[in-house]
């Protein structure tokens, strides 16, 4: 669906920014800064140190971050390295340069400005009014109170007063963008001449001295890791929800203390044609579209049938068009204010007058009601119970989990005592290594770098003992048992002789290949031949006719002073390739993708106008590092 029905937006944006920006790194509010002074300094910024405090912060929101991102499958030994270190540490650095020219620059967000920003985002006006209701729901929804959000707010505001106009600053001359769009559409009639390896595997002679050396040199390869058949038990409220029944005066009771929750709003389909007129579009461009958009009103009004048949062929939202405009159903307020007044204005069946908004001019059709209404008990009972049991099992999940450990330990010798007493099922696995297997999801409990560590413990695989309670995802415990160990081995040369013989042949081969084309290429460039050549093509970067990315590098960088030009590249085991270059060409401009790759160009001006005045602020506040605190393990870092 077209973009601005997504009401909530811009607060989504600001969440994002805000949910990542530290706050105590530029406004000291925390218990990190407090302790400036307390503690030594791992670097110092304009005569100000960042404490081993601030940094483990910083440390402790990244790896928060990324186990959002990336969930169970995220390991945090991935930060733990003197190169992530470093990174996350110039990250404050440079955060701690912004605000001390924050400072010296006197820069502020007044409240009036705030809330009127606030006030502003969509979705958030009811009837004319803030609704605050709303407003606290959608953060609860983040974890944030309005305080919070709005303190970081103010900070995410204050940053782009500083940095706003350095990225603004980007400029990019208009010769300079098209040249490089004329570089992009130069296109090149080529011919190809393969040399392929499986033409000259008969060539290659391959011993049992070969095959073992490289068995010996390439032994990591043939290593089978230690392997652990195990038996687990997993804890969750789902389980605890399968084992709690829900009487139905509780279910009645339920309902009645909610019955506004199961209160629906009247909802409207619609469908809608958009020619698009951004806010930022001309006033010639928004005429355009004005007068276009009038002309197909003005067909629909002497046929309003054919609604969708028009919107197809004309409409600018892609979401809807191949749809025929249609947008489903939805409730007041989720659209921009434009458009929502005017749905809930029409009558059904009844097409709209042009309706303007920041995306263009719409033409609207109301096509069918749904009345607000209230859903019986029956319509939501099995819901309700549903969320009785979910709110009984997260109750009783903190006693059970406690319960869980400690069996696990008084009884570790089987799980069998833990799982007798909580009803869990005990289930198996097979093949599991201390690395988590890629493809598999990181949902599933047995594949968890946690639960993986665990069990490959000392502890588990000597003692034969129970892991200990594993949480792998929130209000999730695993514990796992060792049934059957196997050490690591290496795989029999026998066993892997002709998988070897394979790879040492494709590998000559391929090096025979190169030496071929090698050889022809030299020829070529003194007497030029089309014998063996492919039909030809038309190349350019943007269309690469299936050409791998190094080859086309090759070609396209290729000196086409003097035609026919000759240029070879290394294919890997895909062999040796030369390319016969007849003829070049300018290739056919094009307005739309040449304004994209201007802003493109105008994007990376900017970012790198950003790093710039970053790196001359650092330069200003005169860091100074000690590396010996920085390249050392954090522990921290979980």
């Amino acid at each position: 669906m077209f973009e601005f029905i997504r009401t909530h937006q811009r607060l989504m944006q600001i969440l994002l920014a805000v949910l990542i920006l530290p706050s105590f790194v530029l406004f000291g509010n925390t218990d990190a800064l407090r302790s400036i002074g307390k503690e030594a300094g791992i670097a110092t910024v304009a005569g100000a140190p960042i404490t081993q405090g601030e940094f483990d912060q910083a440390l402790r929101d990244q790896l928060d971050r990324m186990r959002q991102m990336y969930g169970p499958q995220f390991d945090a030994k991935m930060l733990n390295t003197p190169e992530a270190r470093q990174s996350i540490l110039d990250e404050l650095i440079a955060r701690k340069a912004m605000a001390g020219e924050i400072a010296v620059k006197k820069l502020a967000i007044s409240d009036a400005t705030l809330q009127d920003n606030i006030a502003k985002m969509p979705g958030l006006v009811k009837d004319g009014k803030f609704d605050n209701a709303e407003y606290t729901r959608l953060l609860a929804q983040q974890g944030m109170t309005p305080a919070m959000f709005e303190q970081r707010l103010r900070q995410d505001m204050v940053l782009q007063q500083l940095l706003g106009p350095i990225q603004a600053s980007a400029f990019v001359p208009k010769t300079v963008a098209e040249r490089l769009s004329a570089i992009n559409e130069q296109e090149r009639e080529v011919q190809m001449l393969m040399f392929k390896p499986e033409d000259f595997a008969a060539r290659v002679k391959v011993t049992d001295d070969m095959l073992k050396a490289y068995y010996e040199k390439n032994a990591a390869q043939f290593e089978i890791p230690e392997q652990i058949n195990a038996e687990y038990v997993v804890l969750n409220s789902e389980v605890l929800a399968e084992q709690i029944t829900v009487a139905d005066a509780d279910v009645q009771a339920y309902y009645k203390a909610n019955e506004k929750s199961y209160t629906t709003e009247e909802q409207r389909r619609a469908s809608h044609i958009l020619i698009a007129a951004g806010k930022d579009s001309s006033d010639a461009d928004k005429a355009k579209a004005k007068a276009k958009a009038a002309d197909i009103l003005a067909q629909l009004r002497k046929k309003p049938e054919d609604f969708a048949k028009l919107a197809k062929e004309n409409s600018e939202d892609p979401g809807s068009k191949e749809k025929g405009g249609d947008l489903d159903f939805f409730g007041k307020g989720m659209m921009v204010p434009q458009f929502d007044e005017s749905v809930f204005k029409l009558k059904q069946g009844e097409i709209s007058e042009l309706v303007q908004s920041d995306y263009g001019f719409h033409i609207i059709t109301l096509t069918a009601i749904r009345p607000a209404g209230v859903k019986t008990l029956d319509e939501v009972k099995a819901q309700i119970a549903a969320d009785i049991k979910k709110q009984k099992a997260a109750k009783a999940y903190t006693e059970a989990a406690e319960t869980f450990g400690n069996v696990l330990y008084e009884q570790g010798e089987s799980l069998k005592p833990a799982a007798e007493k909580l009803k869990l099922k005990i289930r198996t696995v097979n093949g599991l290594t201390r690395n988590s297997k890629p493809g598999v999801p990181a949902t599933v409990e047995t594949n968890n770098p946690k639960f993986l560590k665990a069990i490959f413990s000392d502890d588990v695989v000597k003692k034969k003992h129970n892991t200990e309670a594993v949480e792998v995802a929130p209000n999730t415990l695993i514990a796992g048992r060792i049934l059957e160990y196997k050490p690591a081995s290496k795989r029999p040369f026998e066993e892997v002789k002709a998988a070897i013989q394979a790879q040492v042949t494709a590998t000559e081969a391929a090096a025979l290949a190169e030496k071929e084309g090698i050889a022809k290429l030299a020829a070529l460039k003194t007497a030029d031949s089309t014998a063996g050549f492919a039909e030809a093509k038309v190349v350019s970067r943007l269309k690469n006719q299936d050409i791998p990315t190094a080859a086309l590098v090759d070609l396209m960088r290729a000196d086409i002073q003097k035609l026919p030009a000759f240029v070879g590249t290394h294919l890997g085991n895909a062999g040796y390739v030369i390319f016969r270059i007849g003829k070049v060409t300018a290739g056919t401009p094009d307005a739309a993708r040449r304004a994209s790759e201007a802003q493109q160009l105008t994007s990376m001006q900017s970012a790198q106008n950003l790093y710039s005045y970053i790196e001359l602020l650092k330069q200003k506040s005169k860091v100074t590092v000690n590396k010996a605190a920085v390249t050392a393990p954090v522990s921290a870092a979980p």
